[in-house]
């Protein structure tokens, strides 16, 4: 399974060909998120053991688009994100979710290290 770090996904936004999927829970979606992705809220379930929550929003994947799947911490989002490759969808993970890119975006040191740390592991 892919996953897409924050640096990467802010050289190729806006791109039409990507889509951010945020399956945060809608009041931290509203909280703060990515400029132009979408919520679909269902983090929970996900968390929770039911990935197939993510068939019932299928509608709002488009199936042409990478997918970009963000979360808290990234963890549940690799969840998701596998079980959109395995309906077909082209999707990858933001390393670090929603923390990692709030990281970047403050360039901090916890986000410098990680960067280092992804680029020492490969």
């Amino acid at each position: 399974m892919s996953r897409l770090r924050p640096d990467e996904l802010d050289e190729r936004l806006p791109d039409d060909d990507l889509f951010v999927l945020d399956i945060r829970p809608r009041e931290q979606f509203h909280e703060g998120h990515i400029d132009g992705s979408r919520n679909v809220p269902v983090y929970d379930a996900v968390r929770d053991g039911d990935p197939d929550a993510l068939d019932r929003i299928a509608d709002a994947v488009p199936a042409d688009a990478e997918v970009v799947t963000v979360c808290k911490m990234g963890v549940v989002a690799r969840t998701a994100t596998s079980h959109l490759d395995e309906q077909g969808h082209d999707a990858v993970t933001l390393a670090g979710g929603m923390r990692g890119w709030r990281g970047y975006q403050r360039g901090s040191l916890l986000y410098r290290v990680r960067s280092l740390l992804w680029d020492l592991l490969g």
